[in-house]
């Protein structure tokens, strides 16, 4: 898949939203239903010491909105108009290597492939946040849309990590 956007990025002047979104939806349709469900119960498994309560909720989020997003991604039909910064793109690629060299030690599911669609997707055609306005965290924060500007009260936190997908994310850190 890296491969692909290095094509797009070295082809065109300014990357367009389009072709980034041609290269994701290819790379979307290489995964099947048995994907998602090995997928859905991998990220089960990793939360099973979580808090029952924000458990569930994370659980939630993740799979209506992440691993919903890949049909989203599927189905997208929309004429997306403008560009990406091909910089902080290039970064963001770097980081989700990053961590998909990291993850793919531990992960025997295409979780890192699906990770990276979404990310790239929600961030750069969708112009979101990665985890979606309403994800939990612990201590009874979430992410928050105010005046159109997302808050995320993890960011800072995650902002050294650097396999951490917060670095990419559009989201601002949210005042607690």
């Amino acid at each position: 898949m890296y491969e692909d956007f290095k094509n797009v990025l070295c082809k065109e002047e300014t990357a367009s939203k389009k072709s980034l979104l041609k290269v994701l939806k290819e790379h979307a349709g290489t995964i099947s239903v048995f994907d998602l469900m090995s997928v859905s119960a991998e990220m089960t498994e990793d939360t099973k010491y979580v808090q029952e309560e924000y458990r569930e909720k994370t659980n939630e989020v993740y799979v209506k909105y992440f691993l919903g997003r890949i049909k989203d991604i599927r189905d997208d039909e929309n004429n997306y108009e403008g560009h990406i910064d091909k910089k902080e793109f290039i970064d963001s690629i770097a980081t989700l290597k990053s961590y998909q060299k990291e993850e793919s030690i531990s992960s025997k599911t295409k979780f890192p492939l699906i990770y990276a669609i979404v990310s790239l997707y929600t961030t750069y055609i969708l112009e979101e946040p990665i985890h979606p306005v309403g994800t939990p965290f612990p201590g009874s924060l979430k992410v928050e849309e105010k005046d159109g500007v997302f808050y995320c009260p993890v960011k800072e936190a995650n902002l050294e990590s650097p396999n951490a997908v917060c670095r990419m994310c559009l989201a601002e850190q949210l005042d607690f």
